[in-house]
């Protein structure tokens, strides 16, 4: 029996892509762009941002003017009819503006739209956090829908095997041995099929949840463990991590907050204009009629002179916060060129584990095919024959494991260098 790789990885795909008409297909590229549309941690990064925007038009809006109406209706009982009016209508306007605050409203102002990147940003890391599980849970069940297909072969090739043994035991030209043994390995082999077939179940659950879709979906997946498999030569580079955006964009703005602090020892000038209108029986006092129109306008300057040194700590403090954010900064630069390194070798050395298990695949076809020679002709054992499906079944999962656990790292390569999102290698 000639065992070709090439015809097994065909029943593979061919098992993964059985469906009935109401199943779906789904390509790896298709649940990232699934996920990224209906991923609930991605949903909850958005509104974030959609907060912080509003945030950001309010801080821009306190800049502006404020008009403030108000209008009052009173009514005096004596003694104090005798000096005002007994019932009064009275409406204001007030018209209020900055003018000096040592430059807090335009660092407010920036502050609040670095807050919008930071948020940003956020959104982009929860985004390649989700990409990350889909690819993962993608590729583990392609690995599954395989290993099912190998299972299927194995077992087909052991009942095959089981019989012969049945016909020598029955014609009397062997003992019963060969025979159990290739129970024993068949009772095996289904309990592979079954643990493969919950591992398929639980990995369509683990996706279908990141993807967005409902959990009794009927879906497969279209793509097989078939990839252009290369080690990674040249380290990549972590400066698109959106960790390190969302680290300097909190730096910025502990050094815009530093700032605020310090204007808070500037003068601060605002004005206001305010008018008045009263309606009511001798409302105007000075001319003794019935209405009143007048207006006031007002300076304030406010200038801070000692308060036993409070803001000059605040801004200390500060200051020693920034501090702790650049040694937190440089810190997470060294842990993430880190897990970028070793992301890199967890790969490479998934890329050595497929060529040898290449090797190990064409050593265990021929192996097999001699053995089936040599069973056929009588030179070896059941037993030796049983073995010779053994080491076949291992070195064909050995190969779908190295080729999965490529894909996943090469996934984690790319979460590692920030390129995940963009899907670059």
């Amino acid at each position: 029996m000639r065992i070709i790789y090439s015809i097994l990885v065909l029943l593979a795909f061919a098992y993964g892509n059985t469906a009935t008409a109401q199943e779906k297909t789904f390509t790896l590229e298709e649940c990232r762009n699934l996920a990224l549309a209906n991923n609930k941690q991605i949903k909850s990064a958005i509104h974030s941002i959609d907060a912080a925007n509003e945030g950001l038009a309010s801080t821009k809006a306190s800049a502006l003017p404020s008009v403030e109406g108000s209008i009052t209706a009173v009514h005096l009982g004596d003694p104090l009819s005798t000096l005002l009016p007994s019932e009064m209508i009275n409406g204001g306007l007030d018209i209020k503006q900055n003018i000096y605050s040592g430059g807090k409203v335009n660092y407010g102002k920036q502050t609040a739209a670095k807050t919008v990147e930071l948020y940003e940003s956020q959104k982009t890391m929860t985004e390649a956090e989700v990409l990350l599980s889909v690819e993962t849970s993608y590729w583990q069940l392609v690995q599954a829908t395989e290993r099912i297909a190998v299972a299927n072969k194995y077992r087909d090739m052991l009942k095959e095997l089981r019989q012969e043994f049945q016909n020598s035991v029955d014609a009397g030209m062997t003992f019963k041995n060969d025979l159990l043994r290739a129970e024993v390995n068949l009772n095996n082999a289904e309990l592979s099929i079954i643990q493969a077939n919950d591992a398929l179940i639980l990995h369509k659950l683990t996706l279908a949840q990141l993807i967005g879709q409902p959990g009794n979906i009927e879906y497969s997946v279209l793509e097989a463990l078939d990839y252009d498999y290369m080690p990674i030569v040249e380290s990549g580079s972590i400066e698109n991590r959106p960790e390190l955006a969302i680290l300097n964009k909190s730096l910025e703005i502990d050094e815009l907050q530093a700032k605020i602090l310090k204007a808070n020892q500037l003068p601060q000038i605002g004005a206001s204009l305010s008018g008045i209108t009263a309606f009511g029986d001798g409302a105007n006092f000075s001319s003794g009629k019935n209405q009143l129109y007048t207006y006031y306008g007002m300076v304030n300057v406010s200038i801070p002179i000692f308060n036993w040194g409070k803001n000059k700590s605040k801004v200390r403090e500060q200051y020693y916060k920034i501090d702790a954010a650049k040694a937190e900064l440089e810190d997470n630069r060294e842990l993430f060129n880190l897990e970028m390194v070793n992301a890199q070798m967890r790969l490479n050395q998934s890329f050595k584990k497929i060529k040898l298990s290449e090797v190990s695949l064409k050593q265990s076809d021929e192996n097999l095919r001699l053995a089936n020679d040599r069973f056929s002709v009588g030179t070896i054992t059941g037993n030796d024959m049983l073995e010779a499906q053994v080491i076949w079944e291992q070195a064909v999962l050995s190969l779908v494991d190295a080729k999965s656990e490529y894909m996943i790292n090469l996934a984690s390569y790319k979460r590692a260098t920030g390129s995940l999102i963009t899907n670059d290698q």
